[in-house]
Parts: C-alpha cells; structure tokens; sequence
C-alpha cells in the first residue's frame, strides 16, 4: 500500500511536471503569433493543464474503468471552480473582462448542461456518452476555437512569455507530452489498487485523489498568474480548463470507446451545474465583474461541505 501510495504521488508529480513544460513551450510558440493573454489562457495554457485528465481518462477509458473517466471530470472541474478560483481570489480579487462573463462563462455553463443531457440520454434508457455524442462535443469545441481565434486577433499581446529557442521549445513539448503519458498510466493503475485495497469505489477516489492530482496544473497555474496580476490568463485557465475537460477530454474519450455513465454520479453533476451557474452569479454580486475575497471563501467553503459529503457517501 505504501509503495502504491508513494507511486500515485510520483505519478502525480509528472503529471503536473509534464503539464508544465508543455505549457511552457507551446505558450513560446503561441507568443511568436502574438496571440492575446485571454486567448493563450482559454487554450494552450488550458489545454496544458487539462492534458493530465485528458490521459488519465484515455487510459481510464481503454482499461474500461469509466467511473473514472466521468469522476476525474466531474471532480475536477468542481475543484477547479471552488478551490483554484477560491484560493486564486483570496490572494487578490480576480477582475473578469465582460466578454467572458456574458460570452465564455455562459457557454461553460451550456456545456456543463449538454454534458449532463447526453450522459443521461436526456430521459431515455441507457446512460453513456457513444461515439456520436463525442463527435457533437467536439464539433462544439471548434465552435468555441473560432470564438476564441476571433479574440485572439482582435487584442494586443499582454501576457509576458519568454520565447524559447525552436529546438528548446519541441524538447519542452515533446517531454511534457511524455511526462503525461508516463505519469497518467501510473496515476490510473496506483488509483485502482489503492480504491480496492480500501474498500472504496472508484467514483470515490475519482472524484477526490484523481481529481486533485490531475487539477494541481490550473491550481499552480492560476495561483502565480495571479499574484503576478495576470487575472485574464487565470480566469482563462480555468474556463479554458473546464470546457477542454467537457468537449475535448470527454469528447475524444467517447470517439475512442463509449463511456458508460452511472446516474449515481447525477448528484455531483447537479452540484456541478449549480456552482457554475453560481460562478456567473458572483460576477454581479458585490464588485460589478469582478470575484471578490468573501465570494472566493465561499467558493473554499462549499468545496469543503463537498468533500465532507464524499466521504459520507463513498
């Protein structure tokens, strides 16, 4: 158990060492395109982060454990609401650009509700994403690009970079994509083990350890950006972050193999609806725009109630 335990957390740290160097070189190549911070943020620094849950939930999805394909999700995107907006917002008050609040976090909370209506067959028997339900997904997923492509050249560059050299820029890329594959394949198998050797169910530890691990890049990402006061790049990390794990992860994860859904985990997709719609409630509350300190401690709050009610329910 010890040395399992040991090598989930040696997963997790190529995971997030992975993550970091991929977007460390395609962030280079994105800033020689003079793309926007807001645009680098909603996708290669999203992306970056969201690639450890993309292999976690491939090799998931291949090994034919889909609880943790939907629990790592589900998990990770309630985190990345609640506790690395929470915490981003206690270390300063996060300013949002009303582009995102009346375009990018209402499309978010669309597809939080596609996603739910298409695991759940929106009534119908059977609860699974098919194959075309992945392809819908990522059909909405380029909709988003063009979107977000239409920003990306309508803005100056804002967001401090440093462009890498060609050959250090593929070297970084080319092993952060292996830091994933060779991290997500250990954090998968040790998740597994440890689920049984506990006596647990898998949607529990992918909804708590698997989703923390997976989240830590958006956490780690969104903290610095804003304490360097580059509120775009952390409020697009993590819009970014969530849509990928909705249309991209979910989406191509479906493609390769569908995914059966458990209608026990609707209770963490409602949670999931409402805390989103919550996010887009908390840009009129207090400071117009803007999540605010105490906005923030709720946001902490509420993901402690959420673990609590785990861990009565596992």
């Amino acid at each position: 158990m010890v040395i399992a335990i040991l090598l989930l957390v040696f997963g997790f740290v190529i995971l997030v060492k992975g993550a970091d160097l991929l977007v460390d070189g395609a962030s280079s190549l994105a800033k020689r395109f003079s793309i926007s911070e807001i645009a680098i943020g909603l996708t290669i620094v999203a992306f970056g982060t969201s690639a450890p849950e993309l292999i976690v939930n491939i090799f998931s999805t291949i090994t034919g454990h889909d609880d943790i394909a939907f629990g790592n999700i589900l998990g990770s995107n309630i985190f990345n609401i609640l506790v690395v907006l929470g915490i981003a917002g206690l270390i300063s008050p996060i300013s949002v650009q009303k582009n995102t609040v009346r375009k990018e976090i209402p499309f978010l909370f669309f597809g939080t509700l596609v996603l739910f209506g298409f695991a759940n067959n929106f009534g119908f028997p059977g609860s699974s994403l098919n194959r075309i339900d992945g392809a819908i997904l990522l059909i909405l997923l380029l909709s988003f690009f063009y979107y977000v492509m239409r920003i990306a050249i309508s803005k100056d560059l804002e967001v401090n970079i440093k462009i890498l050299s060609v050959p250090k820029t593929l070297i970084f890329i080319l092993l952060g994509i292996a830091g994933l594959l060779i991290g997500g394949d250990l954090v998968v198998k040790k998740a597994i083990f440890i689920a049984r050797e506990l006596n647990v169910s898998e949607k529990f530890i992918s909804l708590t350890i698997v989703a923390l691990g997976t989240s830590l890049p958006e956490l780690v990402t969104s903290i610095i950006a804003v304490s360097k006061k580059r509120y775009d790049l952390a409020i697009g990390n993590v819009v970014g972050s969530n849509l990928f794990n909705i249309f991209f992860v979910l989406g191509t994860c479906s493609v390769i193999a569908p995914i059966k859904y458990d209608p026990i985990l609707n209770v963490d997709f409602m949670f999931l609806i409402i805390i989103t719609f919550l996010f887009f409630l908390t840009m009129f509350t207090g400071k117009k725009h803007k999540l605010d300190r105490w906005e923030a401690f709720l946001f902490v709050i509420f993901y402690a109630i959420y673990i609590v009610f785990l861990f009565y329910r596992r």
